[in-house]
C-alpha cells in the first residue's frame, strides 16, 4: 500500500500530528512485520516534521537495542536508567528534555541534537522500547508533541507488539 505523507502547509504541529496519525495507522494496520512497521512510521515522523532524529530502541537481553531509525547513525545500545533513553524506560514515562547538554546522562550520540523527547512503547502493562525524537533546536519539544507522541505510541503497541 502507498500513503503519501501530507502535512498542512502551515506550522501548527497539532494538524500535522491529526492529519499523520491516520496515515500511519493506515501504514501499519495488516503489516506483519514490526521492523517494517517501525521504519515506515520513522521515516513519516522524520520527513513529516523534519526532525533532527527518529528512531526506536527495543528491549533486548535487558539492553535497549537500537531498532528502525532515520537520521545519523546512533548508539546500538543503551542500559537501563542511563541517558535519556533509558530513564524513560526506567521510569516508564515520556520525559522531555529542552537542553540535553543540562541532562545529567545524557548520552550524545551527536553533537547536534540540542532537544530530545523519549516516549515509552508499553505493551500489556510492560516497556518493550522507546520512540526517541531529537531536534538540533533548543526547547524543540512540548505538551502537544507528548501528547501525540504517546497516542502514536498506543497505536504501534496494538499493531506492532
Amino acid at each position: 500500500m502507498t500513503v503519501s505523507i501530507q502535512t498542512t502547509s502551515t506550522n501548527d504541529k497539532k494538524e500535522k500530528y491529526k492529519i499523520l496519525l491516520p496515515q500511519i495507522k493506515s501504514l501499519i494496520e495488516g503489516e506483519t512485520n514490526r521492523i517494517s512497521s517501525l521504519s515506515n512510521v520513522a521515516a513519516a515522523l522524520k520527513y513529516s516534521f523534519d526532525f533532527f532524529w527518529v528512531g526506536f530502541y527495543l528491549i533486548e537481553n535487558q539492553m535497549l537495542v537500537l531498532g528502525p531509525f532515520q537520521g545519523e547513525p546512533a548508539c546500538s545500545r543503551i542500559g537501563f536508567n542511563k541517558g535519556v533513553c533509558g530513564t524513560s524506560w526506567a521510569q516508564q514515562k515520556t520525559i522531555i528534555v529542552n537542553d540535553v547538554n543540562q541532562f545529567e546522562g545524557h548520552i550524545a550520540c551527536s553533537s547536534l541534537s540540542q532537544s530530545e523527547i523519549v516516549v515509552p512503547l508499553i505493551h500489556q502493562g510492560e516497556i518493550v522500547g522507546v520512540l526517541d525524537i531529537d531536534s538540533e533546536h533548543l526547547s524543540h519539544f512540548d505538551s502537544t508533541d507528548a501528547f501525540y507522541l504517546e497516542t502514536l505510541s498506543n497505536l504501534l503497541t496494538d499493531y506492532c507488539f
